[in-house]
């Protein structure tokens, strides 16, 4: 069988080059004569492979000096404990802005250790949109600011960051780290699950300015304390090293793209040409406010259930998969990550119009 146009939202697509030199290592890695899966994490070839790896994303995404990068486990969600139990050990308090099902994942699990106050919610509408921000809403003496800067469920982004004052500003980015030029010194914390721009599942990335490291909660797990990963290099214990591995290659295929800058701008093109069609149908709709409609996930609805799951069933058999929307929005959604080429969306723009003259 030939390969498909993926648009899972998570796991996602992966490079195509990117698996066929992981498929030519996977035996014999760079002549040891085994699989990076079989390598020990402190043998010289492997930590060659997490030292490229970060050197990459620093590269990739302009991380400044006073950055720390920390390979870790346990996907975004264990951050939502993670950066509390690292950040909220001042005032004990966090502002949050609610934009879909993560933040509030993220605000239930803040509120076990500390204040939450909720500045903004989009949930009365739906999530449909990025809700306004009231600066006299926050909280001047708050440990941090936490937003998600990309809804993947709802298809929503922040186009402009808050300004937060000498709070800092923390994200959940797993599903568009990667995906267009961030100023990391805007942040003071940036986390992000891999398993949508940058590998397979199984490893998260955090960046955080090292001035927040070192002044964790009391009673905070070994494993969950930003400073003991990053005192051991991301080594404190074995990392998960195949998803590192695949990370690396992922920067190395994105830098042989053109970086950030270069991937960013595909990105919107391909987003455009998607809400384009979306916009002048007759047939399928949007969901979000376009001010706010996010360069990686894009949701869509055709005017009946029944032909929603018509347009999922023709269009898997059309080669284009995983189009189902999240189970608590139903619809479509395409989550066109950097993997997804250009005429990946074409070939699903082709099938919507195609689809949209025999429904009508």
């Amino acid at each position: 069988m030939e390969r498909v146009y993926n648009f899972s939202a998570g796991p996602s697509a992966l490079p195509l080059p990117v698996l066929e030199k992981a498929r030519d290592e996977l035996i014999n890695a760079k002549g040891t004569g085994m699989s990076v899966m079989e390598m020990s994490h402190r043998s010289g070839m492997y930590l060659e492979i997490i030292k490229e790896a970060e050197k990459l994303l620093r590269e990739l995404m302009s991380i400044p000096d006073n950055y720390k990068v920390l390979f870790l486990q346990g996907g975004a969600s264990t951050q939502f404990a993670m950066v509390p139990l690292n950040l909220m050990n001042k005032s004990k308090k966090a502002d949050f802005v609610n934009t879909g099902v993560w933040s509030k994942k993220a605000i239930a699990e803040a509120k076990r250790y500390g204040t939450v106050n909720i500045v903004a919610s989009s949930e009365p509408d739906g999530f449909n949109r990025i809700p306004g921000l009231d600066p006299s809403e926050f909280s001047r003496d708050a440990d941090y600011f936490h937003i998600t800067i990309n809804n993947t469920i709802y298809g929503t982004r922040f186009t402009e960051l808050p300004d937060t004052g000498e709070v800092p500003l923390v994200t959940d980015a797993s599903s568009s780290i990667l995906s267009q030029v961030y100023d990391v010194s805007k942040f003071g914390l940036i986390y992000a699950g891999a398993q949508k721009n940058i590998g397979p599942a199984g490893l998260t990335i955090v960046i955080i300015r090292e001035d927040l490291i070192g002044r964790t909660m009391d009673f905070t797990p070994t494993m969950l304390n930003y400073k003991i990963h990053a005192d051991n290099d991301s080594m404190y214990n074995t990392p998960p090293t195949f998803a590192i591995y695949m990370a690396m290659l992922v920067f190395q295929w994105l830098k042989r793209q053109g970086g950030v800058p270069a991937i960013e701008k595909l990105n919107i093109e391909k987003a455009k040409l998607l809400y384009d069609f979306i916009d002048n149908s007759s047939l399928f709709r949007g969901t979000v406010v376009p001010r706010d409609r996010s360069l990686m996930n894009v949701p869509f609805l055709l005017p009946t259930e029944e032909l929603n799951k018509k347009f999922i069933k023709e269009a898997e058999k059309a080669g284009l998969v995983n189009l189902a929307g999240h189970r608590s929005v139903g619809g479509m959604r395409a989550s066109i990550y950097n993997p997804m080429p250009l005429e990946g969306v074409k070939a699903l723009v082709r099938f919507m119009e195609k689809f949209e003259l025999e429904n009508k």
